[in-house]
């Protein structure tokens, strides 16, 4: 393993656990942001251009960002805890089904056997121009749809900002 693995890896791990134990939602955010650039650059690190490039826009660009922005929009909404005796039966119950739902979906997945003939590699160029020739509607209307529902959003939070003053 190469050095410049060893430090991604590191501060992969580091802005995960990170996002796990700090107290502040708005520092865990951030930490978790971290986590991911991480993992971006670790894909980039491994010769996957295209999916390092698509997890640093996507998950640190705009996933990372509107986890921000939501914690500052809803500073003020309380939502009831759980009770102190349910909180591990809970976390152990949600995790054991996720575990279940990912491990059905591995083995019952293509992954594991091995294709009988090798796909041509795909660059990032191809995908662009593939991205922007037949697809360039549907992808037009998603970021529409995104803004409208950020508009929406930020609008709704200022209605309610006002009320309470």
């Amino acid at each position: 393993m190469s050095a410049l693995f060893l430090i991604l890896a590191a501060v992969a791990l580091a802005g995960a656990c990170a996002a796990m134990m700090l107290r502040g939602l708005v520092h865990c955010a951030l930490a978790l942001a971290v986590a991911f650039a991480g993992i971006g650059a670790l894909y980039l690190n491994l010769g996957a251009q295209f999916l390092g490039l698509a997890q640093l826009l996507v998950y640190v660009g705009a996933i990372a960002v509107l986890i921000v922005f939501v914690i500052l929009l809803t500073r003020g909404a309380d939502s009831a805890p759980l009770s102190p005796a349910a909180r591990p039966i809970t976390g152990i119950v949600v995790a054991t089904a996720v575990f279940g739902v990912l491990a059905w979906a591995v083995v019952h997945s293509g992954a594991i056997r091995s294709p009988e003939q090798p796909a041509p590699p795909v660059t990032v160029r191809q995908l662009g121009v593939d991205l922007m020739g037949g697809y360039v509607f549907p992808l037009e209307v998603m970021g529409l749809m995104l803004t409208v529902a950020l508009i929406g959003a930020v609008i709704v939070a200022m209605k309610e900002k006002q009320g309470t003053q």
